[in-house]
């Protein structure tokens, strides 16, 4: 009974502004994490997909296991791996199509190398070079968000403008367990639902706000049933079942496409390894936690599928596993080589047109590294847009060089 049903109660008429808007029932997520391995809907599935599939979390897994030892050997300055949470990456990028935009956090490196931005480019930001290490119109990829969720309200917007403006785009928009904790997530779900944008919400539930556990983060029963107090539905998926999870986003983003709103998805994985190279994961978890969640790993489980199904022999898999180490090799290749940076680039494509302020303190810096070349015995150039810096080709600002430092 709710509060309004009691005896007593005031009902005006006609029937009031608080007044559900919709029946709460149609929203309600899944009692349990929605599978397709090991399921009889398995036999349903898209072999070509399943191999994609399969070819990509290998791919993935490989590229979160050398990502991790470029920051052991000092090329990258930190790398948050999603190593056991690739069937959510590689799902969140195939479930969209080319005109549509992802949004993702820091940790989904893999799903934006997956909509095919180029691997050295997307770990720019972790390397510490760049805010953006690539073109966000190039892919539809947004830029990597470090702090928690606020991707979410930019996804939003981007998708509200689009239907405004009659484009049929739809925004996929990821984030972890411990973002939902943000005002960000709430303020982009109730949006969201109120303009009923295109947008879908990936909740990758790996189980730790760095060491915070769930429990501690919320009481509801699930963070998709968070969804029905904002008005639309929730899913709930077994995030280790790329099938699965792709099935369940696939059906998300038809559903916003054809006018129905948002969705809320909520993916239940693990982050295997530890927050980041800088976290000791040893602190708040046990190793039998870790060990049984690696018997749910979701390579394996898709592998065990293609493998009994007759879909993939030893030669298909050696074949994956060769085209995920020459992947490696050159990313190994390509970030052992020094950066060739320029200070100046500090000030770079911070405004359309520089303030008086940013061209102070860039005049500043001129004038520093210019006598620290003069001390030196140096010829006085300074940066890659010369001393006087007018030299460049960008916007007549003199603040860059057009495309190129548009996509770091």
């Amino acid at each position: 009974m709710t509060v309004m049903e009691q005896r007593g109660a005031y009902r005006p008429t006609p029937p009031p502004a608080w007044q559900p808007r919709t029946d709460p029932a149609p929203l309600l997520p899944e009692a349990e994490p929605y599978r397709v391995l090991g399921t009889k809907a398995a036999d349903r599935a898209d072999a070509d997909l399943l191999r994609t599939l399969y070819a990509r979390l290998v791919r993935g897994r490989r590229y979160n296991a050398q990502a991790t030892a470029l920051t052991k050997q000092g090329r990258l300055a930190v790398y948050p791996s999603s190593t056991g949470q690739e069937a959510c990456e590689i799902a969140a990028a195939l479930a969209l199509e080319e005109r549509d935009w992802l949004f993702p956090s820091y940790r989904d490196t893999l799903a934006v190398v997956a909509r095919g931005v180029d691997p050295v480019e997307a770990l720019t930001l972790l390397r510490g070079d760049w805010h953006t290490g690539y073109d966000p119109y190039a892919h539809r990829v947004a830029p990597l968000s470090t702090p928690l969720a606020t991707q979410l309200p930019h996804a939003v917007g981007l998708a509200h403008a689009a239907r405004l403006k009659g484009d049929d785009v739809v925004a996929l928009a990821m984030v972890g367990d411990g973002g939902t904790s943000e005002g960000d997530f709430h303020e982009a779900l109730n949006f969201a639902a109120v303009w009923q944008a295109p947008v879908v919400f990936l909740v990758q539930n790996n189980g730790f706000a760095i060491s915070v556990p769930l429990a501690k983060q919320t009481a509801a029963p699930s963070l998709a049933h968070k969804a029905v107090g904002y008005g639309m539905p929730g899913r709930l998926v077994d995030g280790n079942d790329a099938v699965a999870v792709h099935e369940v986003l696939s059906d998300a983003v038809r559903h916003a496409r054809a006018g129905g709103g948002p969705t809320l998805v909520e993916a239940v994985t693990y982050r295997v390894e530890a927050h980041t190279n800088a976290d000791d994961a040893t602190r708040y978890r046990g190793d039998a936690e870790v060990e049984a969640w690696r018997r749910h790993d979701p390579v394996e489980l898709l592998e065990r599928e293609l493998t009994e199904r007759g879909l993939l022999d030893e030669d298909g898999i050696g074949a994956a596993r060769e085209e995920a180490e020459t992947m490696a090799a050159d990313l190994r290749a390509r970030m052992n080589q020094d950066p060739e940076l320029d200070p100046l680039d500090l000030f770079a494509h911070v405004y359309a047109e520089p303030t008086p302020q940013l061209r102070e303190q860039r005049d500043g810096l001129v004038a520093e590294l210019a006598a620290e070349s003069e001390a030196v015995g140096g010829s006085g150039a300074v940066g890659g847009s010369g001393a006087e810096g007018e030299s460049g080709s960008g916007s007549g600002s003199g603040f860059g060089s057009g495309s190129e430092g548009m996509r770091r």
